[in-house]
């Protein structure tokens, strides 16, 4: 597969991107989303939103809006 894949992960905090991800699997992608979350998740002004990139679509965002 080209590219660096379907699901990307971006981590931002005090609204700058610090982190990115590519995974070509749903599973994997979403997983990872939920340790961003479990490692990262406590300072404060943190995001991690999950973005299919195929369709343009936000799969999950933390914290909720």
């Amino acid at each position: 597969m080209n590219g660096p894949g379907r699901y990307h992960l971006l981590l931002t905090m005090d609204g700058r991107p610090v982190q990115h991800g590519w995974w070509n699997r749903e599973e994997i992608a979403r997983d990872k989303f939920r340790r961003w979350i479990g490692e990262r998740g406590g300072r404060p002004d943190t995001r991690v939103t999950l973005l299919d990139v195929e369709t343009g679509g936000v799969l999950a965002d933390w914290p909720d809006q």
